[in-house]
């Protein structure tokens, strides 16, 4: 059945959700604080990892680095588009409207989690390959790989920013419903190029929210987003950057 995988991805991310907010209550505010700081710490790695996957290689004996140019192609004009179309601004239109609508007005943390969670859950390869898979063959266990990793980060984020971050399951529900639902055109487009590309731009995007984490809200990542599209349309140039 398509679109099994994102149902699947949906309801862990709420079952971690409730489960952060049940072992959160426990917490001091300290150990909240601390355990934020210690989520955006893994956030940042994972993003590390991804992003220098996709610019070191192995030429002979050495270690060489690449891709810099794409990176900077990529971020800089897609940070323009998203501060024009003021991305964040969006996001945390809805959040509040979430809020409001979900009984939690007072809750000072609800649109931050529901954005960081979001953010965090929503980029990355793995969410557009395994909603590919998932609409034209029905295979969805990628997505369940993904669904058990967002039901830890999730359920680890709630402890800390509160149940703003189990409404994440909404827009990867809209988001990857949406990619399973236009699979049939999207698979063309995401050559071994444009995945490459992606990844090393969405690793990126993903360090930007552990900045967030760690050092309170510096970067805002959504406005980043048009650096992922920008990122696949570059695979498909006659020349490479």
């Amino acid at each position: 059945m398509p679109g099994l995988g994102t149902v699947i991805n949906a309801i862990a991310i709420l079952l971690g959700g409730i489960g952060g907010l049940l072992f959160g209550r426990l917490l001091t505010e300290r150990h909240q604080d601390t355990l934020t700081k210690a989520c955006g710490i893994c956030v940042l790695f994972i993003g590390i990892s991804g992003a220098l996957e996709g610019m070191l290689t192995i030429d002979g004996a050495a270690l060489s680095s690449g891709r810099s140019v794409l990176v900077i192609a990529c971020i800089a004009p897609g940070a323009l588009i998203g501060e024009t179309l003021n991305l964040e601004g969006q996001f945390e239109r809805f959040g509040k409207w979430l809020k409001i609508k979900t009984g939690n007005a007072r809750d000072q943390r609800f649109v931050d989690g529901f954005v960081t969670a979001s953010l965090t859950v929503c980029i990355g390869a793995m969410a557009i390959i395994g909603a590919i898979q998932d609409g034209l063959l029905g295979d969805y266990s990628l997505l369940v790989t993904k669904a058990v990793l967002d039901f830890i980060i999730v359920l680890i984020m709630t402890c800390s920013l509160g149940k703003g971050c189990m409404f994440s399951a909404i827009p990867v529900a809209v988001f990857q419903g949406s990619v399973t639902a236009l699979a049939g055109l999207l698979r063309p487009l995401m050559t071994a190029a444009a995945l490459a590309n992606l990844s090393l731009v969405g690793s990126i995007l993903i360090f930007c929210v552990g900045l967030n984490l760690v050092w309170d809200k510096r970067v805002r990542v959504a406005n980043l987003l048009p650096a992922v599209v920008i990122a696949v349309a570059a695979a498909f140039l006659p020349f490479e950057i």
